[in-house]
């Protein structure tokens, strides 16, 4: 059974509207080769193992959930990137597409550049089933020249548009970020109390099982035997 998660536009215009980050897969991934160092000829199960494993980040499927987790925003107009003074100066054609909060409020952040911290206006409110929030991070697995700071909204409650403080990840970067360029991850989830422990002896026992039950088969062993498949629309 799918839950709603609603993407309302505050202009009522959805230029780029969110999508399913199974729908938005980078290039680089799809371009990537599955297997290196492998010949498989016309059978599949004849394999020449080198001095490699022979699968390639393509069939690893903990990074194929990670890119595809989720929803993809983007932005919706063209900002471009100049140096005045130099510092960053962002100009774009319509909407509100960018504004800042002073360094000074978040002084000692890891990844301050020692500039104020522009944010992308995002014009997109997000609306969960009540226990559900969704946690927003920079899109994974993909180039970019910034870098959003992660955070995470209880949406079932909070129902106004959401903004990204960002970082350049080279303060000396000019050129046009194109309407269209994936800006924030939304994966939602539902909100639950937890508290850790540590393993028992049995569950080591467990744990040794299922690390010899990986290690059975050639390919795709975790996801033959393991993955539970997760589905966005």
């Amino acid at each position: 059974m799918f839950k709603d998660i609603t993407f309302t536009n505050k202009f009522d215009i959805n230029l780029f509207p969110p999508k399913p980050a199974i729908k938005d897969i980078p290039d680089w991934y799809i371009n990537t080769n599955s297997y290196s160092n492998l010949n498989l000829g016309n059978n599949e199960k004849k394999i020449e193992i080198h001095d490699q494993t022979p699968s390639t980040i393509k069939k690893c499927v903990p990074v194929f959930d990670a890119m595809t987790f989720g929803y993809i925003l983007y932005t919706q107009v063209d900002v471009q990137i100049d140096h005045k003074h130099g510092i960053p100066y962002y100009t774009w054609p319509s909407q509100e597409a960018i504004a800042f909060h002073p360094v000074e409020q978040a002084p000692l952040h890891p990844q301050r550049n020692e500039l104020p911290y522009p944010k992308w206006m995002n014009p997109y409110a997000i609306t969960t089933p009540p226990g559900y929030s969704v946690f927003i991070i920079q899109p994974v697995h993909r180039e970019s020249i910034f870098t959003i700071l992660p955070g995470v909204v209880d949406t079932d409650k909070y129902s106004a548009c959401i903004n990204f403080p960002f970082v350049l990840n080279d303060v000396k970067w000019e050129g046009i970020i194109e309407a269209g360029t994936p800006i924030a991850q939304v994966i939602p989830f539902k909100r639950d109390s937890w508290k850790n422990r540590l393993g028992s002896e049995k569950e080591i026992k467990e744990l040794n099982r299922k690390t010899l039950q990986l290690r059975s088969l050639f390919f795709n062993s975790y996801k033959k035997q393991f993955w539970s498949k997760k589905e966005f629309r």
